[in-house]
C-alpha cells in the first residue's frame, strides 16, 4: 500500500495546460544528443547513461510531465484505468504499450520486450521506493528495475519542486523547456496561487482537514508527506496536522469509526481520487459517525487532489476549484 491508496477498498509537474478543459503534450520526442547522460534521483544517487536514454517507460503522473516537454514514453504503468487516472484521461497515448492499470501489478514481460533504456518513476522518501516498487506491489513487478536504470524526482515537500525537477529531467533527455507555452502556462499557474492566496488571507480563521474516509478506518492526511498538502500550507490555508501518524506508514493517521470526530475542521478535503458530487450523502449512510464531524453535516466538502499533482496545468485547475471553495467557506462551521 502506498501513499495514495489508503482505501483498501477502491502522485514532474509539466508545465502545459491546454486550456481549463484539458491538456496535451506537446509534439513528437526531441532528437537528443548521444551522451554521456546522468541525473541526480530523488534519492540521491546519480543515475548514468552512455547514451541519452530515447526508449522510457514511465509511470503515470511522471509519463505526462514527460510527454509535456515533447517526450513521448514507449510504454506507461498506471495504478488504475488509463482512461480514469487524473495524469492520463485527456492525453493521446496512441503507440504507448500499457503495461499496468492496477496498482502492484506491471506486465514486465511485455516491459522487457519495449528493451527499455531508463524507466521513470517518482521517488517516495518514506517507502524509500520508487513509483510500482514499493512494498506490498507483485514480486514481479519489482523486476522492472532490471531492465534499465531508474530515476525521478522525489516526492518532498512542494509540487513547485517537483515540477522543477521533471522539468530539469526533461530538459536532460534533450527537451527544449523554453518554448513560449511553456512559460505562458507557468504564469497561469502563478496567477492561480496569487488568488488563492488573496481568498486564504479573507478567512484567515478557516481551518481544513484532508481526509480519506475508507469502509474500515478514516484516514487524515498528514501534510508532511503529502507535497500539495505542504504548498496550500505554505500560500496560507491551515491545513491540520494530525497529532499521531500511522509510525508505519506516516502518510496518514488512522482513525477508528468511532473516533472520526477527532478533528473539526471549517472545510473537509476529501481524497480526490474517492470523491464524487454525492460521496458526503453516501459515507453519512454507510457511517453515521461522518456526520459527527460538523463539516460534514454542513457538506462543507471539496475535493482535494491527493498525491497525483504531476502538472502545472493540474495544479492550476485544481487550485482554482479550492480558492472558490475556500470563498464559500465559513469559518465558523467546526466550531
Amino acid at each position: 500500500m502506498r501513499a495514495w491508496r489508503p482505501i483498501l477498498a477502491v502522485t514532474a509537474l509539466s508545465v502545459v495546460l491546454a486550456g481549463c478543459g484539458g491538456r496535451s503534450d506537446t509534439g513528437e520526442t526531441p532528437a537528443a544528443a548521444d551522451g554521456p547522460w546522468s541525473f541526480t534521483d530523488g534519492s540521491g544517487q546519480v543515475v548514468k547513461a552512455d547514451k541519452i536514454p530515447t526508449r522510457i517507460i514511465a509511470h503515470a503522473g511522471e509519463a505526462a510531465a514527460l510527454m509535456s516537454f515533447g517526450i513521448k514514453p514507449v510504454g506507461i504503468y498506471s495504478d488504475e484505468p488509463v482512461k480514469t487516472d487524473p495524469n492520463l484521461r485527456n492525453l493521446d497515448l496512441t503507440g504507448i504499450e500499457i503495461l499496468g492499470e492496477e496498482w502492484g501489478k506491471i506486465n514486465v514481460e511485455k516491459a522487457a520486450a519495449l528493451r527499455p533504456d531508463l524507466i521513470v518513476g517518482d521517488w517516495w522518501p518514506a517507502e524509500k521506493a520508487h513509483s510500482g516498487m514499493e512494498e506490498g506491489v507483485d514480486a514481479q513487478s519489482k523486476k522492472l528495475a532490471e531492465l534499465a536504470p531508474v530515476a525521478g524526482v522525489t516526492q518532498g515537500k512542494s509540487i513547485v519542486a517537483l515540477a522543477e525537477g521533471y522539468e530539469d529531467l526533461a530538459e536532460s533527455l534533450g527537451a527544449d523547456v523554453d518554448k513560449p507555452e511553456i512559460a505562458a502556462n507557468k504564469t497561469r499557474f502563478e496567477e492561480a496561487v496569487t488568488a488563492f492566496k488573496a481568498a486564504t488571507a479573507g478567512k484567515p480563521g478557516l481551518t481544513v482537514a484532508a481526509m480519506s474516509p475508507a469502509d474500515d478506518k478514516m484516514y487524515v492526511a498528514n501534510p508532511e508527506y503529502a507535497p500539495e498538502l505542504l504548498d496550500l500550507q505554505s500560500w496560507g490555508l491551515k491545513v491540520i496536522n494530525p497529532g499521531s501518524p500511522d509510525p508505519g506508514f506516516p502518510y496518514w493517521e488512522n482513525l477508528s469509526w468511532e473516533n472520526a470526530d477527532k478533528y473539526q475542521p471549517d472545510l473537509i478535503l476529501w481524497d480526490g481520487r474517492s470523491f464524487t458530487p454525492t460521496a458526503n450523502a453516501e459515507w453519512g449512510g454507510k457511517q453515521p459517525t461522518w456526520f459527527k464531524i460538523k463539516a460534514a453535516k454542513a457538506g462543507a466538502a471539496v475535493s482535494w487532489p491527493a498525491f497525483w499533482l504531476h502538472t502545472y496545468g493540474d495544479f492550476a485547475i485544481e487550485l482554482n476549484k479550492l480558492t472558490e471553495a475556500v470563498k464559500a467557506a465559513d469559518p465558523n462551521v467546526g466550531n
